[in-house]
């Protein structure tokens, strides 16, 4: 029986475990798609990803009309936009909770700039991305309650 019990607690890890990596890699895909969005706005097209920060587009946008050195600045700042939501994504996956705190604070201070321009659909795309980054970030707390020590101390407490 006790051996059921840990195969069903080891099932039960993977399971989690993949609702947290799910979780995190949402961070990983929004700053992707922000570069590739920052490319597709360089380069004079006219559609952008719903998935992408509002805050790399403003920053694409703003140095699209300035002289070429404003340019590359703005790629730059792109990049690390991009880089901290991979970051973000890459300690997210490694379950660390500060990493889903400060990427969902980042990505609803982002939101509030998608708002500001009225972009309905990308902000309703911001609603579902953090529910779905929240759901990587509750499934870390539900590793902590299937923990060794967790679970030692509700059995001994249910004895």
């Amino acid at each position: 029986m006790a051996a059921t019990a840990v195969h069903n607690t080891g099932i039960q890890d993977f399971q989690i475990r993949a609702r947290i990596r799910s979780g995190a890699d949402w961070f990983i895909w929004i700053g992707a798609l922000s570069i590739i969005n920052s490319v597709i706005l360089t380069y004079g097209g006219n559609f952008h990803f719903i998935f992408g920060l509002g805050c790399t587009e403003l920053v694409s946008a703003v140095a699209a009309n300035l002289p070429a050195g404003a340019m590359v600045a703005g790629w730059v700042v792109n990049i690390i936009l991009a880089g901290v939501f991979g970051v973000f994504g890459k300690f997210g996956r490694d379950a660390q909770k500060w990493a889903f705190y400060a990427g969902m604070l980042f990505y609803i201070m982002d939101a509030l700039l998608v708002f500001m321009f009225r972009d309905w659909l990308g902000l309703a795309f911001h609603a579902y991305a953090l529910y779905r980054i929240y759901t990587g970030l509750k499934a870390i707390g539900d590793l902590d309650e299937g923990s060794p020590a967790a679970l030692a101390a509700r059995a001994g407490t249910a004895a």
